[in-house]
């Protein structure tokens, strides 16, 4: 019988971890992290600032966990991506694509990772920012060269413009975009692919 009971708390700590999470991550983006206090993300989450304590030794263990799942997830889908062989134009489509799927899925890592990022990559727990964000310019812009030289672009096109134009219309949609709205991540990829392709691609 003992065992029999301590079987739901094994499930429940990761499920209220993950709770608890949802919720710092929401609190972080309204109020940016270092506005936001333990005591705060323990209001929201209904519990005493002590009990968060439980799961979590701090907030930068909090804001650690919440972006760090959500860059491990952006690169999976996009590692998938680069690997897939696809053509120049198809990869940028793929990557738009996947990047609305993530704003959908972390829309308040996403929020987080836009305002906080260029303090927290001078912390060394956070280095891995600066790394991913590397790589993410190193994918696109090579994608974008690659189009260029494949004819699939247009010969004058600048592509660190470019590539800044893309990034910044496509994350800045976590700022109004909500999970279960009218219109799914695809959907709105294929509107923001319409126009953005429309622009670069070569004219038949």
């Amino acid at each position: 019988m003992p065992a029999n009971k301590k079987k739901p708390q094994v499930t429940a700590v990761p499920e209220r971890r993950g709770e608890l999470l949802a919720t710092a991550a929401e609190v972080f983006a309204a109020q940016g992290y270092n506005a936001t206090t333990v005591r705060r993300i323990a209001d929201e989450a209904g519990m005493l600032a002590g009990s968060l304590y439980y799961h979590f030794d701090s907030k930068e263990s909090m804001l650690d966990e919440i972006l760090s799942t959500f860059l491990t997830e952006l690169w999976e889908g996009y590692d998938a991506v680069l690997a897939a062989g696809l053509g120049p134009r198809e990869t940028i489509e793929a990557l738009v694509t996947e990047s609305f799927r993530e704003i959908d899925r972390h829309r308040a890592a996403v929020a987080i990772y836009q305002k906080e990022s260029r303090h927290l990559t001078a912390l060394p727990r956070f280095g891995y920012l600066a790394d991913s964000q590397r790589k993410f310019e190193q994918a696109w812009l090579g994608t974008l060269e690659r189009g260029v030289a494949a004819k699939a672009f247009r010969a004058d096109l600048d592509v660190r413009l470019t590539y800044r134009f893309v990034r910044d219309t496509v994350w800045v949609a976590a700022s109004w975009y909500r999970p279960g709205g009218q219109h799914s991540p695809e959907e709105i990829a294929r509107q923001y692919l319409s126009m953005v392709l429309d622009g670069i691609a070569v004219r038949e």
